[in-house]
């Protein structure tokens, strides 16, 4: 290979570096991933890594192997000795069956069974075993519509947010969810692993933070025109800065019933990431909404939306609609 061609495969190795290193300055960085928050994020990360380590081990070894084979019996003077009677080695069965068992069953143990139960988003060990006998996690209902989060609080005069999750640290926190529309997910890589939202059903997921701060929350799946702004912040507080909220949001005014509840549903893109809250939401709303899709409700996606998509973000960024 000549010069030339070695200064360019540097050139590009070098872009796709920076490439890489730049993505944690993004906004969205996939980077965030490898910086887990919260307990149930911190645990899969472990058990990712514990995979990643294993599985790593026995490819580098074979690629160890086949360079090693590669120089010794090379043809012309490698050193290797040839034999044409040679039709069996026990070294070589226990190296090629004997570690690809023991690291399945290792992986199978401690990766599938421990990480499958300590990770069970309807009942994750590794936040139900360290629950003080007599805590008091906060429960909070999450409803995804097209396309924006509600976010209710049935704990607290059932009090709700939109597009914002205000959570104390330190704190479990059980989310039940259901979607009006169609199939996303529920995603805060830095807290919490990914969760199916689905319309007529209700899912199920837990976290608990350890770090106060502010982290970005997502709709993991495409669900239509307006996913790309179908986000929410995750805020997470101390408890007395969360009860502090709390009384803050029963204050306010709104309020919302299952006919407010239709207004909002409306196929909306909120382009300037508005957080309504509301003082106080209509009891049983959540199962009320799995109910009604459940019996053929549906808030239809208007066609404009879709076939001028320009025209329309623009009439829309001069209504004031919540």
């Amino acid at each position: 290979m000549t010069t030339k061609k070695w200064l360019q495969m540097g050139q590009y190795a070098a872009i796709l570096l920076t490439t890489m290193l730049l993505g944690g300055c993004a906004r969205h960085s996939p980077w965030w991933i490898f910086d887990p928050k919260g307990v149930g994020a911190r645990a899969s990360y472990d058990y990712m890594m514990i995979d990643i380590a294993v599985m790593l081990s026995i490819v580098g070894l074979t690629a160890i192997m086949i360079v090693w084979f590669m120089i010794r019996y090379r043809k012309g003077g490698g050193g290797g000795k040839y034999d044409g009677k040679w039709s069996h080695s026990m070294t070589i069965e226990f190296f090629t069956w004997g570690i690809p068992i023991a690291a399945v069953a290792f992986l199978s143990w401690a990766v599938a069974i421990n990480g499958s139960f300590a990770l069970n988003p309807y009942n994750p060990t590794v936040i139900t075993h360290t629950m003080k006998p007599k805590g008091d996690p906060v429960d909070v209902d999450v409803i995804a519509t097209d396309w924006q989060w509600l976010f209710i609080y049935p704990q607290f005069h059932h009090i709700a947010v939109a597009n914002e999750l205000v959570v104390p640290a330190h704190t479990p926190v059980f989310f039940k969810l259901t979607s009006t529309a169609v199939t996303t997910d529920f995603f805060v890589p830095q807290l919490v692993g990914m969760i199916d939202v689905m319309p007529g059903m209700r899912t199920k997921d837990a976290l608990e933070v350890d770090h106060r701060g502010s982290y970005q929350g997502i709709a993991a799946d495409y669900c239509g025109a307006g996913t790309s702004w179908m986000l929410f912040k995750t805020k997470v507080v101390s408890m007395r800065d969360f009860h502090r909220w709390v009384k803050t949001a029963e204050a306010q005014p709104e309020t919302m019933n299952y006919h407010q509840f239709n207004e909002f549903a409306r196929p909306y893109i909120n382009v300037h990431y508005k957080t309504p809250i509301y003082g106080h939401v209509e009891p049983g709303l959540f199962n009320h909404v799995i109910l009604e899709v459940m019996n053929g409700k549906k808030w239809p996606l208007p066609m404009f939306m879709t076939e001028n998509m320009y025209a329309y973000l623009q009439k829309q960024a001069k209504e004031h609609r919540a």
